[in-house]
């Protein structure tokens, strides 16, 4: 009854099985070990923040280039407060508000972003406490240069002089006529009366939407290879059924000649 299996078609949906079935639970392990690695560096990344907040700070030289072991560590640096921006539309805790950025220039001729504090409100300069005079020397968590649209960062153009919707490099270069560093400070204390921006962990070290995404990813390919059992049973079932009509008479003539051709035996109906 089981000849059919022998045949050329079925020979075909055999080594499709045999090669689906393997390739997408190796799909569905690559994405959960994905997802765990990211697990992974997301409890590395809040351990190391929570002792970051105890260590002490490193000159910010030593620092750079911000990566995810240099992200959120803190550092120092000195120099003199100089040009002052706004970055509006920043949430902290359930509240929108907007940051105070202060461009910190150094004695290596280079100007640090430092994040002085966060303001509740529309971003108004009006609002914004000035700068200390002045040398002075900061202390903070480093952060990376921001990508415009992710952790909170803005992509709007269109604002007014003064402001900025991202913390990067790329942004500042443009409004800003000093060199500056490719990374940023929030200060451990924010200055006059306003309130401490709290570091963020670094991309891809956090639970977020890619995260999950490869946790969705897991569920698909494994879903898909059931789906390949489950499709070969059928179809198996199906065959057999045929079978059994046929020998029960149950089928046209025709029917069984096609499938006797199907089967690669186009003289005799299929028997069984």
């Amino acid at each position: 009854m089981y000849r059919f299996l022998l045949t050329p078609r079925w020979w075909g949906i055999n080594v499709f099985v045999l090669l689906a079935i393997p390739f997408c639970v190796f799909m569905g392990s690559w994405q959960l070990s994905r997802f765990e690695g990211r697990v992974q560096d997301h409890r590395a990344a809040t351990g190391r923040a929570a002792s970051d907040r105890h260590e002490t700070a490193r000159p910010l030289d030593s620092m750079l280039p911000v990566d995810k072991s240099t992200s959120g560590r803190r550092v120092t640096a000195s120099g003199r407060y100089g040009e002052q921006l706004l970055v509006p539309g920043r949430e902290l805790g359930d509240r929108s508000g907007f940051y105070v950025l202060t461009l910190l220039r150094t004695d290596s001729g280079r100007s640090l972003p430092v994040v002085r504090g966060w303001l509740p409100g529309t971003a108004d300069a009006a609002k914004a406490p000035a700068a200390p005079g002045g040398e002075v020397t900061v202390t903070g968590a480093l952060q990376a240069s921001e990508t415009p649209g992710d952790n909170g960062a803005g992509a709007q153009g269109g604002l007014p002089a003064g402001q900025t919707a991202a913390i990067s490099s790329a942004t500042l270069v443009n409004l800003v006529p000093d060199r500056l560093y490719d990374a940023w400070v929030t200060l451990d204390r924010a200055d006059a009366g306003m309130k401490a921006v709290p570091a963020t962990a670094p991309d891809g070290t956090g639970l977020d939407l890619k995260a999950f995404q490869n946790l969705g990813y897991t569920g698909e390919w494994f879903v898909f290879a059931g789906f390949v059992v489950f499709m070969w049973f059928r179809l198996l079932r199906r065959e057999l059924e045929f079978q059994r009509d046929a020998a029960l008479g149950l089928v046209p003539e025709q029917d069984q000649e096609r499938e006797g051709e199907e089967q690669g035996n186009p003289s005799a109906p299929t028997a069984v």
